[in-house]
């Protein structure tokens, strides 16, 4: 089978030639469909300072967001069968930890992660243990269908508590932000205000349904939502982009008695004024990893089968699996030339899914 491999510990991914998998006892063997390109992704193909601390297994298949076909399955697998069309959490749990026994499987203590800690789905086939697995309805185009890993981090970081009503700030216009703006006009915000870096990833948000646009670099985001908020701040901070300032931005923006979920990861230490910014104000602080499992699942589809959502805008490029390598060019220009990019195995896909442009 092809397959997109981290050969060496250094820049750069290859396209290799492997042996088909095969499937354990409590796993299915599934033939990939179509798979997205994730930040993760960018990280192991410029091999950063994340990568090189996180990753141990050299080579590795990379990729862990995806949709494909059942074609074998182990001897105790018994949810899914042969010909049934899923997805896949990228999370792994153990399902035997204290997290695990209390139905909190994102946070478990021996998670495993496809493509970073396990070969990933940017192959032709992938095992995956049936626990993680997820059954797609059959109408499901696969260029969402491979897309649903990042768009359940939206779903639980947007949704763990209502936004029906409420005023919502997202910081951070990425995928995953642009993908909780079109969740919360979806789920009833009242008022949505997106900021972010990049020009195209900005039209996005207001074609997702944000109310209000800010380029972080030209507005001073603090002012502008305080304006509009009378000086009350927002019901609502999705902090998606990690960035220290917008962190502080977030905290200081969110009302006494709001709701910060915190998703962006930074890449340094972030100085908080606990009384200040928490304490006093009683926000309340999520910290977001992954998904519900599956919890978060259900949301989803029903947010997709509703026809309420529809995340395709975010999807801004389509190619084949064998252009891997444009994908990542554009995902990783400065300023970005796509938002996100869905690689296709079938070219009869392909075509199809170019169509419902």
């Amino acid at each position: 089978m092809k397959a997109i491999v981290k050969t060496k510990r250094g820049k750069g991914l290859e396209m290799r030639e492997l042996p088909l998998p095969s499937p354990g006892s409590d796993e299915a063997l599934i033939k990939v469909e179509a798979v997205s390109i994730c930040g993760t992704d960018l990280h192991l193909d410029q091999w950063d300072g994340w990568a090189r601390e996180r990753v141990k297994n050299i080579p590795q298949i990379i990729g862990h967001e995806f949709c494909g076909k059942v074609i074998e399955v182990g001897g105790s697998v018994t949810r899914v069968k042969p010909g049934d069309y899923v997805s896949a959490d990228s999370h792994i749990p153990c399902l035997f930890c204290i997290p695990c026994l209390r139905g909190e499987h994102h946070l478990c203590f021996n998670l495993q992660i496809l493509g970073v800690d396990r070969d990933g789905c940017f192959a032709e086939y992938i095992t995956i243990p049936e626990r993680s697995l997820w059954k797609n309805r059959p109408t499901l185009p696969p260029e969402i269908a491979s897309i649903q890993d990042p768009l359940g981090n939206a779903v639980y970081a947007t949704l763990v508590e209502p936004v029906a009503g409420q005023d919502l700030v997202i910081l951070g216009d990425g995928p995953i932000g642009l993908f909780a703006t079109g969740i919360a006009r979806a789920a009833g915000a009242s008022r949505i205000m997106l900021s972010g870096l990049n020009p195209l990833c900005l039209n996005i948000g207001q074609m997702m349904g944000a109310d209000h646009v800010y380029h972080a670099g030209e507005t001073d985001i603090v002012k502008a939502v305080l304006g509009e908020t009378k000086g009350v701040g927002t019901d609502i901070v999705l902090e998606m982009s990690g960035s220290p300032r917008a962190i502080s931005d977030g905290l200081t923006l969110v009302r006494k008695g709001g709701r910060f979920s915190a998703f962006g990861i930074p890449s340094r230490p972030v100085s908080i004024d606990f009384n200040e910014q928490i304490i006093f104000k009683g926000i309340r602080l999520y910290g977001i990893n992954g998904r519900r499992m599956f919890e978060t699942w259900f949301q989803m589809a029903g947010l997709l089968n509703s026809n309420r959502l529809d995340p395709r805008p975010v999807l801004t490029h389509y190619l084949m699996f064998d252009e891997f390598e444009k994908g990542f060019l554009w995902m990783e220009e400065t300023p970005r030339q796509a938002a996100k990019v869905v690689l296709f195995l079938d070219p009869h896909l392909f075509k199809e899914a170019e169509g419902r442009r």
